[in-house]
């Protein structure tokens, strides 16, 4: 009886030994929705800078634009801010954050300011977009996020090719 009742513990604690805890809950980071009617485009001259242009097609609605020469590595950052908020770009992109001085004048044509700032192509959050397709752009506690539609992200890529002088 002893020996069945040591016999019976040791395969207990065997199969207590044995078993794997259950999976706990995965998390998993989907890409942002694209924003109906808006979109990155891609505007090549050939002749001097190329441009990275977030808003609506064919119209005066612009969030972000990019522009940059050829192999130049230099990125100029232009869009519409509210009047009276911090003059700079507030960027991130898949977690990588970056905050860009920017100029601040009259807008002219609407209520507000247009910014304009100077960045590096190869910043951390360039990079993490040129991969993702999309960027985020903070206003004070606001975050838009300025996502791409399919097809889009071989614009994105062929944007940095041109700055970066990688492009044929």
């Amino acid at each position: 009886m002893r020996r069945l009742l040591c016999i019976i513990t040791l395969s207990t604690l065997a199969a207590a030994c044995a078993t794997r805890p259950a999976p706990g809950p995965t998390t998993t980071t989907a890409a942002p929705a694209p924003a109906p009617g808006r979109d990155w485009r891609l505007i090549e001259d050939p002749q001097g800078e190329t441009r990275l242009a977030f808003g609506g097609e064919e119209s005066d609605d612009l969030a972000l634009a990019l522009d940059c020469a050829p192999g130049a590595r230099r990125l100029t950052l232009s869009g519409p801010a509210a009047t009276g908020v911090r003059p700079e770009f507030h960027l991130e992109s898949g977690g990588d954050t970056e905050r860009y001085a920017a100029h601040a004048e009259d807008a002219g044509f609407a209520d507000g300011a247009w910014l304009t700032a100077e960045a590096a192509s190869t910043d951390p959050v360039f990079l993490r977009f040129r991969r993702l397709g999309w960027v985020a752009l903070w206003r004070g506690e606001q975050r838009e996020m300025l996502v791409g539609h399919a097809g889009s992200l071989a614009g994105v890529k062929r944007f940095f090719e041109v700055c970066e002088g990688a492009a044929s």
